[in-house]
């Protein structure tokens, strides 16, 4: 066994641990390991570790949640949750921005003739001058819907420079705005790299999906991926086609992402080149749409 495993049967799995140290006990739960289960309360009473059975498994449910806490933060922490954050956090100031713009115009239709309407108003109002003390409430509020535009647009350059590290294969082929979508939508880069492609297909459109398999709508092709430019620029008819060769492609791309993080430029060039083929007129455009990386079911 090595350093990390326990290395005396005798002293049982917290060898070396002192009774009172919870965060030691910890990380052996976390990082140490057996070849086979033993008799593990006994080993630790013998061994001084814990005065009895009860006393074993009181300090070993502390040590075990104490390790989940710790597994949780870590995980929390990583680069691809920071992705999952921002992207909700740049969804939620745009939707904020909007409904704000929405009640400055209303407000401002009452004061002004000719009162726009949307963030583009807001932010032309935001620089006028109040006359009055409403139009100084009136301009406030067009500047706060001026700040959380602002702050909207800074969360996107962020996540436009962070989606390319963290996952380079994905950002390349979805963009970088709809690739974080995608890590948010499935919980984070792991869970998308272990979904099948039928599945990253329809991220997004959940509640189309749930209504299909309550027997209350047809099938949903795509979800989120219907903005990349390969879905919507494609004719009606070849979406559903198109939908499929991409999310294909975008499952590979974030297993690549995850388990190497090598960029695989190839892969651009095969999506573009079956795309190509999908837009034309050719007999064989759909013939490959059951490959395995255009299938729901793949691996």
């Amino acid at each position: 066994m090595t350093e990390d495993r326990v290395a005396d049967r005798d002293a049982g799995w917290f060898e070396g641990v002192a009774p009172d140290d919870t965060a030691a006990g910890a990380a052996r739960i976390r990082d140490g390991s057996a070849d086979a289960p033993d008799d593990w309360p006994r080993q630790a009473i013998e061994s001084g570790f814990a005065a009895d059975e009860g006393d074993y498994y009181a300090k070993l449910h502390a040590a075990a949640v104490e390790a989940a806490r710790e597994a949780a933060a870590e995980r929390e922490r990583a680069d691809d949750q920071q992705l999952v954050h921002a992207v909700r956090a740049m969804d939620d100031l745009a939707a904020e921005a909007n409904e704000l713009a929405e009640r400055v115009a209303e407000w401002a239709g009452s004061r002004y003739p000719d009162a726009g309407t949307g963030i583009d108003y807001a932010l032309e109002l935001a620089e006028r001058d109040p006359e009055s003390p409403v139009d100084e409430r009136l301009v406030s509020l067009a500047q706060r819907v001026a700040d959380l535009d602002d702050e909207s647009e800074s969360m996107r350059a962020f996540l436009e420079r962070e989606t390319s590290e963290v996952a380079p294969n994905l950002s390349a082929m979805a963009g970088p705005i709809l690739a974080a979508r995608l890590v948010s939508l499935a919980g984070g880069l792991e869970s998308l790299a272990k979904k099948p492609a039928g599945t990253v297909q329809v991220l997004g459109a959940e509640d189309s999906l749930f209504a299909h398999l309550r027997g209350h709508a047809p099938s949903p092709k795509h979800g989120v991926i219907f903005t990349h430019e390969y879905v919507r620029g494609t004719r009606p008819e070849k979406r559903g086609s198109a939908a499929r060769t991409l999310s294909g492609k975008l499952a590979i791309a974030a297993r690549v992402d995850y388990y190497s993080g090598e960029r695989k430029p190839e892969l651009d060039a095969e999506l573009e080149a079956r795309i190509d083929q999908i837009r034309s007129d050719s007999p064989d455009a759909d013939t490959d749409d059951e490959s395995p990386e255009t299938r729901g079911d793949d691996e």
